[in-house]
């Protein structure tokens, strides 16, 4: 499970922000992610970023490649706010 697996993002780039956490549509994150999960290939430009973002959570919580930097930056910044009861949400 090489971290290189994890990237490159054909839509700019992974999730990093908070502000572009909250942006991205929850069906289609729901659905990356459990595709991720069983293990679907990785997603071609024909999805979206939501999309690719809970493909790489899910591909992550599956076991079946290593979590990169950018994701452990994004949970510590939610784990964060979160403890400061500043969300409600969990993505």
């Amino acid at each position: 499970m090489a971290e290189q697996d994890n990237t490159p993002c054909p839509y700019g780039g992974p999730v990093v922000t908070l502000a572009e956490l909250d942006t991205l549509d929850d069906d289609e994150l729901l659905e990356g992610y459990h595709d991720g999960r069983a293990n679907e290939p990785q997603p071609s430009g024909n999805r979206s970023k939501s999309y690719w973002h809970g493909w790489r959570n899910g591909m992550v919580d599956g076991g079946h490649m290593e979590g990169d930097a950018a994701q452990r930056e994004l949970a510590r910044a939610y784990l964060a706010q979160h403890r400061a009861g500043l969300t409600t949400n969990v993505r």
